[in-house]
């Protein structure tokens, strides 16, 4: 089933082999993506994009390493990658992944944000999102944050969601640290993750992680819509839509147990 033709339109979304025509790897409001959050429920870990070409379209983003190798958070240009001790560290630029979302970007103005529980920052940031697909950066102290991570993975190849009972779970706080991540709308499950997907990064470079629980003291939020959004397909990979148990094997992979 493809995704839904209106949301193609309307996000100019388009998809190339590895031998595509030449784009700029920098422009302002593009979301550049290395495959689909599909392809990686399906199990397709292995690396077909390397970590320097991945950065090439971008210097904020997330995704995940060959193998599953940690969690990739990238701000201001510098790839890290959480592991499942808590550690944060810098990402060889040979490294290869098997999914990645960067941009080049754009924000407008930054907004102060108050004292929010995790569920109200995301409700704050809902209210503030210039479109319906957007990256999204938030600087600030943090009273908690719960992340998590994933060991790195060998043949054959588990589900995503089995891989993800297996996941390490940590917290930190109180803690400064960088929220990196994106917003998508629920017709493109399959593509990406609906709703917000975010990792952190510790300002300090103590820990980082997929968020799964972020409480913030104070801070800033700035945010960057995208207009158009070029998916870059390994062999073998389309763009297909999520059937209902996709859905949910996305939002159980993405979410934190407790969530409804």
């Amino acid at each position: 089933m493809a995704l839904d033709p209106h949301l193609v339109r309307a996000l100019h979304i388009s998809s190339e082999d590895r031998q595509g025509a030449a784009r700029d790897p920098a422009a302002a409001h593009h979301l550049f993506q290395a495959s689909t959050i599909a392809a990686l429920m399906d199990a397709r870990y292995d690396g077909d994009m390397t970590v320097a070409e991945v950065l090439a379209h971008g210097d904020l983003g997330l995704g995940t390493l060959a193998g599953l190798d940690g969690e990739l958070v990238i701000v201001d240009g510098v790839a890290r990658v959480a592991r499942v001790d808590g550690s944060l560290s810098p990402v060889p630029p040979s490294t290869t992944t098997p999914f990645a979302v960067v941009t080049s970007f754009a924000p407008g103005p930054p907004v102060a944000l108050g004292a929010l529980a995790h569920d109200a920052l995301l409700e704050r940031l809902d209210a503030l999102a210039p479109g319906p697909v957007c990256a999204v950066r938030v600087d600030g102290a943090f009273t908690r944050l719960r992340l998590r991570s994933v060991p790195r993975q060998s043949l054959p190849y588990p589900p995503l969601g089995e891989v993800v009972q297996q996941q390490a779970e940590w917290e930190a706080g109180p803690i400064h640290a960088v929220l990196v991540g994106f917003r998508f709308p629920s017709e493109a499950a399959g593509l990406e993750v609906p709703g917000w997907h975010l990792h952190a990064a510790a300002t300090d470079g103590s820990t980082g992680g997929h968020v799964l629980v972020a409480d913030l003291a104070e801070g800033h939020v700035r945010m960057d819509v995208a207009d158009e959004v070029h998916v870059e397909l390994p062999p073998g990979v389309d763009l297909t839509a999520a059937d209902a148990a996709m859905r949910e094997g996305i939002r159980r992979a993405e979410t934190r147990p407790d969530a409804g």
